[in-house]
């Protein structure tokens, strides 16, 4: 008998992560957390580790298993396409591209009453590349509007229309780097204003820069301006999942259109029914240029992603065959999960239980920002919720206190509920403070009851720890 080789033999954890740190790249996001978990099954709403230990997901992998871990409709479009045809160059046909393609753009064509295609790629950020070129294609112009706060993505472009310096930090300069826009974050106004008296100060200040030549952004006598789309997220995902004021966008645009810039809406993180529509801009009554879209498209199997664009945009005779393309962009995996996501949408109660379930869940937060006044701010728009931790003023950032909450939801020893549990919550906002929760869209109101009294448990240890 030979010796037993290590790869022959279950791993213990600590061998693991022993190997991880030796051998793989740090410059992704696992190491944010103090503690690494290595998980072994998921299912639903939950993660599960070796011991068995039931960790509740509330952020659902940055809303990309929106409709829940392991679903068994999903698996099995997934199955059935991998027996059927499991593998074809993008370069030729198949049903499923067709198919789906066509779903996401009648529904926008009903929604907006927009005409338009629907091109694919392979991760959000390269649907934000696809868009920028559409972009430059039709307007001729590099230069772009984004918000302060946003997020599109970690590649080359979609970097230069993040406002966070520290993903540019390490890679020289970037020429086309957006010029960054407030964002109506009412709870931190920079102007200090009230939101229901404010009239959109913020927007006016961004519309009385096109007022003279002089501010660098318009010729006033041609109305032609230098910057050709604002790229924007309905709702602010990694920014803190910030929800603008009814009527903000709707100005906006009124703004953009006077000076034909594009509105493209990033839907990447909130598209497919996680604020209880499908496009979380049809909450603020304007129709976007294009439309980007990733995460929930395949529920996180065999990801792909997309962008829509109006048809004077992305016409054949405008962009035409090798425009933009990626190996592995419309893959039949990919296009025949996205297929079954749209056909399940279209059969669900969705626009009616997501808020309702979204009520539920803040209206259980609000009671506990009653009992806790580090509990700054409570908001949702349908299952995309935010949280924000303050110090006992109720304002104050309070970074410490929310990553200790974090680390202790990861250590997988919380007992709420009869049981060792553990909880997997998600941080963002501009003083990382935020927790952005993103449940399943199965949740059901025992689950968040469940959810609200770990993150209860992880916050009463967490004030301990940090006092």
């Amino acid at each position: 008998m030979g010796k037993t080789k290590k790869s022959d033999r279950k791993l213990s954890d600590p061998e693991l992560l022993e190997l991880e740190a030796r051998h793989c790249s740090w410059g992704d996001t696992v190491h944010y957390a103090k503690e690494l978990n290595i998980f072994t099954r998921c299912e639903g709403s939950y993660l599960y580790d070796d011991k068995g230990t039931p960790f509740l997901d509330l952020q659902m992998w940055y809303s990309a298993a929106t409709f829940g871990y392991n679903h068994p409709r999903l698996k099995a479009a997934l199955v059935k396409q991998i027996e059927t045809l499991p593998q074809l160059a993008c370069q030729y046909l198949h049903k499923e591209k067709i198919l789906l393609s066509t779903r996401i753009a009648q529904d926008a064509q009903k929604k907006f009453g927009a005409q338009g295609r629907v091109h694919f790629n392979v991760g959000g950020a390269s649907a934000i590349e696809d868009a920028i070129k559409v972009v430059r294609n039709h307007t001729k112009k590099n230069p772009v509007f984004a918000f302060m706060g946003s997020y599109h993505g970690r590649t080359l472009g979609a970097t230069a229309i993040t406002s966070s310096y520290r993903y540019r930090e390490k890679f020289g300069h970037f020429g086309d780097r957006a010029n960054f826009v407030p964002y109506p974050y009412c709870f931190r106004c920079p102007l200090k204003k009230d939101k229901e008296t404010c009239n959109f100060e913020c927007l006016r200040q961004f519309e009385r820069l096109f007022e003279s030549e002089y501010y660098s952004l318009v010729n006033t006598k041609t109305r032609q301006c230098e910057f050709g789309a604002f790229f924007v997220e309905p709702v602010q995902a990694t920014g803190g999942y910030i929800i603008p004021p009814k009527g903000y966008f709707k100005e906006l645009k009124k703004i953009l259109d006077r000076y034909k810039i594009l509105l493209v809406d990033d839907e990447i993180q909130m598209g497919f029914c996680r604020t209880g529509k499908l496009w979380a801009i049809e909450h603020f009554d304007v129709t976007p240029d294009i439309m980007v879209l990733g995460k929930a498209l395949t529920n996180g199997l065999n990801p792909i992603s997309a962008i829509w664009a109006k048809e004077e945009l992305i016409s054949p005779e405008v962009f035409p065959p090798g425009s933009t393309h990626a190996t592995f962009s419309s893959n039949p995996l990919g296009t025949a999960v996205g297929l079954e996501v749209m056909t399940m949408i279209e059969e669900s109660d969705f626009e009616k239980t997501v808020p309702q379930k979204g009520r539920y869940f803040v209206s259980a937060l609000k009671a506990l920002q009653k009992k806790y006044p580090q509990v700054g701010e409570v908001d949702g728009l349908g299952l995309a919720i935010r949280i924000e931790m303050c110090q006992k003023d109720g304002f104050t950032p309070n970074r410490e206190l929310t990553d200790a909450i974090m680390n202790i939801g990861l250590s997988g020893q919380l007992t709420s509920g009869g049981k060792k549990r553990g909880l997997v919550l998600d941080v963002g906002g501009y003083y990382k403070n935020v927790f952005t929760l993103a449940p399943s869209l199965d949740i059901t109101e025992k689950e968040i009851d469940l959810g609200v009294a770990l993150f209860e448990e992880a916050l009463a240890k967490g004030l301990v720890a940090t006092a």
